[in-house]
């Protein structure tokens, strides 16, 4: 059962027996137990380099039940490069001009890779990465 009140990190014990105490952790069934698992995960993620080894323990236990949990029940939908391109391009304010600025190419250029015209090359590839600061792979395949 979800709680009633937010968690926040600073309220959580410190001590591997006291995070226990909240939330035991174990192998995830269900929505709602998916919900407890994340709901605490969430209160600690943006906390970790303020951990103690135990809640560091804790967390990465947390996190391998989620991770578990989503490679049994959770269909991701297929992602094209474009469709991460796209995404990205969207995320960062910019448009189809932007990417044929970023890629040095013609001013048509963004436009016909984002409409399938043109597929990315090795070089688009390599200047996306470092425009985005994302690994390359997201944009092959």
């Amino acid at each position: 059962m979800k709680t009633k009140t937010k968690i926040r990190f600073a309220d959580l014990p410190k001590d591997y027996a006291g995070l226990c105490r909240g939330l035991l952790p174990r192998p995830i069934h269900d929505a709602v137990e998916y919900a407890n698992v994340a709901e605490v995960a969430d209160a600690m993620v943006l906390w970790q380099e303020d951990f103690t080894p135990d809640q560091a323990d804790y967390f990465d236990l947390l996190c391998s039940l989620i991770e578990e949990y989503d490679a049994e029940h959770v269909k991701w939908p297929a992602l094209r490069g474009v469709d991460i391109l796209k995404h990205l391009l969207s995320e960062h304010g910019q448009t189809a001009a932007d990417l044929s600025r970023i890629l040095g190419g013609s001013r048509n250029l963004g436009a016909m890779i984002l409409r399938g015209d043109r597929n990315l090359t090795l070089p688009h590839v390599r200047k996306l990465a470092a425009h985005f600061k994302v690994g390359a792979e997201l944009f092959i395949g």
